[in-house]
């Protein structure tokens, strides 16, 4: 399956045909990544995915395929060429031995209706725990076996338990708990944070409300096996 969502996609700065497009250069050898979710043909946060695209890179130790201003020349590029209303644009630097790459790409947005916003949504637990928490790096074998046991359990997010019990992070976001007067969410040094969670701490600062940083602890006979 291609997971170019668009009819262009950007390979090392170049405008390329979907058609042309080669999953190998994301899911073969080390790819650090962004997703941002495009509005009107605008990348939402686009800095501060920068920051932290730079900072995965870094922790990886791996160099800097492409400067930020690069990367916003060539958004602009791909919007002008294949303009979408609302999608997701995802960006790899991917290193494979001794070929390095940079793509640029449209991803399928997946988003809750309003129903699921109103309702809820149905998670499920899986026993799992980031290696490197503070790199946005992929890990297919990984994502392939929480996709198959979310399709398995009916799921829409999976809330990853770490190897002492401990409900962390989403397989895709960042979880927060509603207590009487205040939110608790898992400290940085355990989860990979995310660009809305940055902003909602923001607020949080901004209308002085109480945040606490733990990490909640399942309770009860489950019988836990991290997968690592």
């Amino acid at each position: 399956m291609n997971e170019c969502f668009g009819r262009k996609y950007i390979l090392n700065g170049k405008l390329e045909q979907a058609d042309s497009f080669d999953n190998t250069l994301v899911y073969e050898g080390d790819s650090v990544y962004e997703v941002i979710r495009m509005i009107r043909n605008t990348p939402v946060f686009f800095y501060d995915h920068m920051e932290r695209l730079e900072s995965s890179v870094r922790n990886q130790k791996k160099q800097i395929l492409a400067e930020k201003e690069t990367l916003k020349r060539d958004i602009l590029s791909l919007t002008k060429a294949d303009r979408k209303k609302e999608v997701n644009l995802k960006i790899v630097f991917n290193y494979n031995k001794d070929s390095f790459n940079y793509l640029i790409y449209y991803i399928e947005p997946i988003y809750p209706t309003e129903k699921q916003y109103r309702e809820g949504v149905k998670g499920i637990l899986y026993y799992a725990e980031r290696k490197d928490p503070g790199s946005k790096v992929i890990n297919h074998k990984l994502r392939s076996s929480i996709f198959h046991k979310l399709i398995l359990d009916g799921g829409y997010e999976a809330l990853l338990v770490n190897e002492n019990g401990q409900v962390t992070e989403g397989s895709r976001s960042n979880i927060f708990f509603l207590g009487k007067d205040h939110l608790v969410t898992a400290p940085e040094n355990v989860i990979l944070c995310g660009i809305t969670r940055k902003h909602i701490l923001d607020i949080c600062t901004e209308n002085n409300i109480m945040v606490k940083w733990a990490v909640s602890k399942l309770t009860g006979s489950q019988n836990m096996r991290p997968f690592l």
